[in-house]
């Protein structure tokens, strides 16, 4: 095994206001294919999803080699160091730190694990709520641990029955059994490809197919899969564990299916438009939940805007409904990203605006409806809205797409404590007064649910809005994430509005 590079991280960034993905994974099982490039393809696809760090396994039958760093996918990732991946299976990762704290080259992942003499490499989307109780577990046992990740954990917790009975799949299915909270996991050894989920299904995980039967694709969104010209098969199951190797794949149910609890979130704003999860298109979700919200709160205005990227479709949507014209008010700067490059103090009191910009010739002296993906501390909308009145408009009506995020989310997504959510400790006339909009609406649950095709009987997790969590919260963990004692009571309480906890 060889782990290539290791760069210092330059500054910090500033904590961002919006909810932000933990990470995404994509596997790759095909003899004969570059598998190390296609990789790579696949993860620039998937950058939307995380920025911190990006790594590669490979494994060529015999052994696993891997690179990763921290950086863009395109700042990890060069002919040299693809050229020395060779194999025929692989995975891949890039990250947003949540759990796993401030971004590291040790919290990189995929994480290598040893099995015996055997290597292996896991990827994981999500988080892990008994993190603490399975790591200590592990110690217990007498298992060393270095990186203190969730992945970390659960792969010596796979190694362990693995090591005893010589199959991966009982060791990934003991893990699956001990684990708790939200995971789509990806894990390759030299010889063969293992893709897995969480029994509720929280975070998104789908196949494809290369042409002619070339090999076989798994990855957090089917953009992923489109990119190396695979075609989407299906979603990997709640509970479910899938093997590609030389034999075909294999299917089989690692744990029972729970209460199907997929992240709503997904098609408000963390999936790109042009994926599918669960059959459904993403791109036609925010479409409807634009054309729901015109229903719901209506405006008059002269212009719809859309705060790229993910308000755009929901914009074009509440235009076509409202029949109020579109437009491109606002620019964004693509090549920013995540930056760890953060602006001075006196840089920030000029206004330097890294990522949006407005257009004054076009919302000049206008109305305009704004539409954007959520709010979660207010300070980003506050900004957009000042932002807004500078270049001219008149009036600015703020719609927001999804509901009010009242609520922690332990699953994988990084969100503040309760104080510092806007909608948690303000009333709607509230934060319009202190964003300073002239009007703020947010979609109802109902009308976020009927834009999902289907929402009622497939499930979805929306702890975020409701307090309603899937899968149990430890005592411990949710005390860290409730900043006063009324909060911590709320949900270990009867009501909490309905918290499964």
């Amino acid at each position: 095994m060889s782990v290539l590079r290791h760069r210092a991280r330059l500054g910090c960034s500033e904590r961002p206001d919006r909810l932000e993905e933990e990470c995404a994974v994509f596997g790759v099982f095909a003899p004969g294919e570059d598998v190390a490039r296609m990789t790579c393809f696949g993860l620039q696809a998937l950058q939307h999803r995380g920025q911190e760090s990006a790594g590669i396994a490979v494994g060529d039958g015999e052994t696993m080699m891997a690179a990763k760093d921290l950086g863009l996918v395109t700042q990890v990732f060069d002919e040299a160091t693809l050229a020395a991946l060779e194999g025929f299976v692989a995975v891949g990762h890039v990250r947003y730190s949540t759990s796993g704290g401030a971004a590291s080259w040790e919290a990189a992942q995929p994480h290598i694990s040893a099995i015996d003499d055997v290597l292996i490499a896991l990827a994981h989307n999500g988080t892990l709520v008994n993190t603490a109780a399975l790591r200590a577990r592990l110690v217990r046992d007498g298992v060393q641990l270095r990186a203190g990740t969730d992945s970390e954990a659960a792969a010596k917790l796979i190694g362990q029955v693995t090591q005893k009975t010589h199959h991966l799949r009982n060791g990934i299915r003991h893990a699956m059994e001990a684990i708790e909270g939200a995971y789509a996991m990806v894990l390759a050894s030299p010889d063969a490809l293992y893709a897995f989920r969480d029994p509720n299904g929280i975070r998104p995980l789908c196949i494809g197919e290369l042409p002619q039967g070339r090999g076989w694709v798994v990855s957090s969104e089917t953009c992923g899969l489109d990119i190396v010209g695979a075609t989407y098969v299906r979603d990997v199951e709640p509970g479910e564990i899938v093997r590609f190797n030389a034999e075909g794949v294999h299917s089989e149910q690692g744990v029972p299916a729970g209460r199907r609890a997929s992240c709503i979130f997904e098609y408000v704003y963390f999936a790109r438009p042009d994926s599918v999860i669960d059959h459904q298109s993403v791109y036609q979700a925010r479409r409807s939940l634009g054309r729901i919200l015109a229903q719901e709160a209506p405006a008059e205005a002269d212009l719809v805007l859309g705060v790229p990227d993910s308000g755009v479709p929901s914009a074009l949507g509440f235009a076509a409904e409202s029949g109020i014209s579109y437009a491109d008010g606002i620019v964004k700067n693509r090549y920013v990203g995540r930056t760890f490059i953060e602006p001075t103090q006196a840089m920030r009191q000029l206004g330097i605006r890294l990522k949006l910009n407005p257009l004054p010739s076009v919302i000049r002296g206008k109305r305009l409806v704004v539409i954007d993906d959520s709010i979660v501390r207010g300070n980003t909308s506050k900004k957009l809205v000042q932002m807004l009145r500078d270049a001219g408009a008149a009036e600015v009506h703020l719609r927001i797409v999804s509901p009010e995020v009242k609520w922690p989310c332990f699953y994988g997504i990084d969100t503040d404590t309760r104080d510092q959510l806007i909608a948690a400790n303000m009333s709607l006339d509230e934060m319009n007064a202190w964003i300073g909009s002239d009007s703020l609406a947010f979609i109802s649950l109902e009308g976020l649910r009927a834009a999902v095709p289907d929402a009622r009987h497939q499930g979805f997790c929306d702890a975020c809005f409701t307090g309603d969590y899937p899968v149990a919260i430890p005592e411990a963990l949710a005390a860290k994430s409730f900043s006063t004692k009324k909060d911590f009571e709320d949900v270990y309480a009867e009501g909490a509005k309905g918290a499964d906890v």
